[in-house]
C-alpha cells in the first residue's frame, strides 16, 4: 500500500485535543476506504496540520477527510522513505 502525506491550512489555533478529535475521527471510519491514518502533525501558529497515512489512492484519503470534515488541501504521494 501507498503511503501519503496531506496538508490541511486555516487551522491555526488548533489545540492538542482538537487535533486528536480530528484524528480519532478519521480512524473511526478509515478502514471503510481501506485507509490507515498512522500520525498527526500541527503548527498553531501557522494553522497547518500535517497527517500520513497508508491507503490505496489519494482519493480514498480525501473521501475520509471529507466525511470527518476537514477536507486536505494537498495530498502527496511519499513513494521514498528512510529512517
Amino acid at each position: 500500500m501507498a503511503q501519503f502525506m496531506d496538508v490541511h491550512h486555516g487551522m491555526k489555533g488548533i489545540t492538542a485535543d482538537q487535533l486528536k478529535q480530528a484524528h480519532q475521527a478519521d480512524l473511526d471510519i478509515e478502514k471503510e476506504e481501506g485507509v490507515h491514518f498512522q500520525r498527526a502533525w500541527a503548527d498553531p501558529e501557522s494553522g497547518t496540520v500535517y497527517c500520513l497515512s497508508e491507503a490505496p489512492s489519494a482519493d480514498a484519503v480525501q473521501r475520509i477527510h471529507e466525511r470527518t470534515g476537514h477536507k486536505a488541501d494537498e495530498i502527496h504521494a511519499v513513494p521514498l522513505t528512510i529512517s
